[in-house]
């Protein structure tokens, strides 16, 4: 099987049929047969959903800290706003920056709260009160910065705050205010509204916007040169596109039994962007009610720079010789709490032990493999596809498990 590693090697870099054009690849880190024969498994798993569950995407693999593949597929745009094919897509690149969705709580929120903890500024056993003082009441006294990243604060999951709200201060005040759903610490219940805090804590103790604090602590020190917080509005113009304006949480404020319940007047608020969204955060939350800048959703990356990160948290917080996270506080974060989950991030239990995850409603997916000093990237756009007769859309869940699978373990 050796012998054949250069043809696995050249194979996995040839560009995917559905995009018809050249795209940016990178010469792969010398690999074993099984690694070899995963990654290839991999590469024909993201060939076959672009065109059918996503316009397009990038696989970036990395072993032992250097990339073994990174791949680009399909368009960075397929469609136009009424969801017909362009004239012109425009193709993929492995240097296309996407919006990540909720794989902003791990790589904005979830590393700048440790970060902190690093300096002694934060306690994630300290009541949030402690960093928002008014951040009080009979329950909400007993939420800890912990419950928070663990999603057990019992806050409600999603609701369109922009809907109440406009800017970060007005956004605090509404969930502030907004009664718990279930008991804090009662279990599990994944919250955007939890991971907004998270980004309200790191501004108020760090003295420093959310963006700004983490390019400067983080991003900057990595040599990460485009990831952050609208991009467009930083002149990047190499973006992944996604939905036609917000097109799903619109079904989900007028429509009670479509995902969340909206628990207001649909017709009180009409600012929907009217537009194919390409360099502004997809999230209404994030875009409408905190300028793009939040805990839970709104940071923008390439694949590889999220490689760079997952790196990061498998060297337990060295990079390049230095160490910009105490190991410490890595493995402080990444030990499996009550409800087998980490802090900030997700455990795929059909994974080694001590492998992380999170994924992304854009289509966004990332992991690290610790026990194979492993990380995955994988970033698509499958909003760019639209939604089915039933308002969603394409599971990408499926692929995202089978790339999984197929480079960890090796099947």
């Amino acid at each position: 099987m050796t012998t054949r590693f250069t043809f696995f090697a050249a194979t996995l870099l040839i560009p995917a049929a559905a995009a018809c054009s050249p795209k940016q690849v990178s010469t792969p880190a010398p690999v074993d047969a099984r690694l070899a024969r995963g990654l290839a498994i991999a590469d024909s798993l993201v060939r076959a959903a672009v065109g059918t569950s996503t316009a397009g995407a990038v696989l970036v693999v990395s072993k032992d800290g250097r990339i073994v593949k990174e791949t680009a597929y399909g368009f960075a745009q397929r469609n136009d706003y009424a969801m017909h094919g362009l004239d012109q897509p425009v193709p993929m690149r492995t240097s296309t920056v996407f919006d990540l969705a909720s794989v902003t709580k791990v790589m904005a929120g979830t590393n700048a709260i440790m970060l902190l903890v690093d300096e002694g500024k934060v306690d994630v056993d300290a009541p949030v009160y402690t960093y928002l003082p008014d951040f009080r009441g009979v329950h909400l006294d007993s939420i800890r910065v912990r419950h928070l990243l663990q999603h057990s604060a019992g806050l409600v999951q999603w609701q369109p705050l922009y809907y109440s709200a406009s800017n970060k201060a007005q956004t605090y005040q509404v969930i502030r205010n907004m009664p718990l759903q279930w008991g804090v610490g009662e279990g599990r219940h994944y919250s955007d509204l939890s991971f907004m805090l998270i980004g309200y804590i790191v501004e108020r103790v760090s003295g420093q916007s959310l963006d700004a604090f983490l390019a400067q602590r983080l991003y900057g020190p990595l040599g990460l040169p485009t990831i952050g917080f609208n991009p467009k509005a930083r002149g990047i113009t190499e973006l992944a596109s996604t939905e036609q304006g917000n097109v799903y949480e619109k079904h989900m404020v007028f429509d009670s039994t479509f995902a969340y319940k909206y628990r207001g007047d649909p017709m009180s608020w009409n600012g929907w962007r009217q537009y194919v969204l390409s360099g502004e955060v997809d999230d209404g939350n994030s875009w409408y009610a905190n300028g793009g800048v939040a805990g839970h959703a709104g940071l923008f990356a390439t694949a590889r720079e999220l490689s760079v990160l997952l790196d990061l948290l498998i060297d337990r917080g060295s990079s390049g010789g230095r160490q910009l996270i105490k190991p410490e506080t890595v493995s402080g974060f990444l030990t499996r709490d009550q409800y087998n989950n980490y802090l900030g991030w997700q455990w795929p239990a059909y994974l080694p032990e001590g492998s992380f995850s999170h994924t992304g409603f854009t289509g966004t997916y990332v992991l690290g493999v610790p026990s194979q000093h492993l990380s995955i990237v994988l970033l698509t756009n499958r909003q760019n596809m639209g939604t089915d007769a039933r308002g969603y859309f394409p599971n990408l869940t499926p692929l995202q498990e089978a790339v999984a699978r197929a480079i960890v373990l090796g099947r």
